[in-house]
């Protein structure tokens, strides 16, 4: 997911509207036609009837395509592969259902727009994408996802204070971290670090294009940390599935934002989970010390790699645990055993710290530095903490095509 970040203001707008429809060019002349700043260039023509199409020079690409037509989409996902990270794209189509939805930002498009589109709207979309030049640095965002096995295994805690190892891990300050929590029905973030929750997926679902920069400052939440948190208020009584492409679109816009990304996951799996697990550079299962525990993590991880592939590779955690000499529990070994190539690292029982920072909503270290859960964290969080943590996590952001957060 790049993230660019320039201050270098344009001379000039420079547009390149692919299209087909003579309609639909005078449409796009006529809203930008009271731009002095904005020139814009016509490429007649459909995507799929052209080798290649040269897009140098341009600071946004407007692609009018018939989604019906999977030449169309090749043709779009040929061009996409071809240009990278630069000029930004914003497909405008006549409907769009959620698997297009889903194909569209795979393909690493950076909005899209469903004829009628308001001429304010049109130019208001260009206006926000067009935000650094050609040769601006980007960054990679880092997401790392918590899924848990069981019930009560402390997902959300291993979460938050992955979130807090984050935002607190940059050389000259803070960096741009973001928690999201994705349980909707019973989610628990918010409530951990004492905040309101603000997001409002019922406002936003009948619209989801609404959904830009602006409306996802409205619905965030911030931690006096500095930490930026998404969370819905508990709806217990309401079992309920979101549409697909507004969590999508959601995460998308979040991703695009922040430096890091933390997911806390609900333990049923919705039309979205695939697609969340699929877009992490880091997927953390959790479960806990208990022979259904274990048992339940290795289904779990079966299960991902089923569906998944090995893209991202799922990795167990062991939260809670305690070794004891001369005890009849169960053992590391046992563990390693029992979980196989995934299992990855056991997160040391302490109960009290972890009752005290959620009840005052504030990290573990603040209640007691260098703490033994906060040290095994950040051997597996923290780049700095691992060499091999940190080549393992540079590959991800290199190989993987994240399937709905590239934008």
């Amino acid at each position: 997911m790049p993230i660019g970040r320039s201050t270098t203001p344009r001379v000039q707008v420079r547009v390149f509207l692919l299209t087909a429809v003579d309609e639909f060019a005078e449409f796009v002349r006529g809203a930008f036609n009271a731009g002095a700043q904005i020139r814009l260039d016509v490429i007649k023509g459909r995507l799929s009837d052209r080798d290649e199409i040269d897009v140098d020079g341009a600071s946004v690409v407007i692609a009018d395509l018939d989604t019906g037509d999977e030449l169309e989409l090749q043709a779009l996902e040929r061009m996409m592969t071809r240009i990278g990270n630069w000029p930004p794209v914003v497909a405008v189509t006549q409907s769009c259902d959620g698997a297009v939805a889903r194909r569209l930002v795979q393909m690493r498009v950076t909005d899209f727009l469903i004829k009628p589109v308001p001429p304010a709207e049109l130019l208001r979309t260009c206006a926000r994408v067009v935000k650094e030049p050609a040769n601006a640095e980007t960054t990679e965002a880092q997401i790392f996802t918590f899924l848990p096995a069981v019930g009560g295994a402390g997902a959300t805690t291993l979460a938050v204070q992955t979130a807090m190892l984050l935002l607190n891990s940059g050389k000259r300050g803070k960096t741009a971290t973001c928690l999201v929590d994705l349980d909707f029905q019973h989610g628990a973030c918010a409530d951990y670090l004492d905040i309101e929750p603000r997001l409002n997926i019922g406002e936003i679902e009948p619209s989801p294009e609404r959904l830009d920069r602006q409306l996802l400052e409205i619905m965030l939440s911030y931690h006096a940390s500095g930490l930026a948190v998404i969370a819905a208020p508990n709806r217990p009584a309401e079992m309920r599935s979101f549409d697909p492409d507004v969590v999508i679109r959601l995460l998308d816009l979040v991703s695009s934002h922040f430096d890091f990304v933390v997911f806390d996951m609900p333990r049923t799996w919705f039309s979205w989970t695939g697609d969340v697990l699929l877009g992490s550079n880091k997927l953390f299962i959790v479960s806990e010390t208990t022979v259904p525990g274990l048992r339940q993590a290795k289904q779990l991880v079966e299960a991902v790699r089923e569906r998944l592939g090995d893209s991202p590779k799922p990795q167990v955690i062991i939260n809670r645990f305690v070794q004891k000499l001369f005890s009849t529990g169960l053992r590391r070994i046992d563990i390693e055993h029992a979980i196989g190539d995934a299992f990855v690292a056991c997160v040391p029982n302490h109960y009290s710290l972890v009752r005290e920072a959620i009840d005052r909503g504030v990290p573990l270290d603040e209640v007691k530095p260098g703490n033994k859960i906060t040290a095994q964290l950040k051997k597996l969080i923290l780049p700095q903490a691992s060499g091999k943590a940190a080549k393992e996590t540079a590959g991800a952001g290199k190989n993987l095509k994240h399937s709905w957060a590239q934008s």
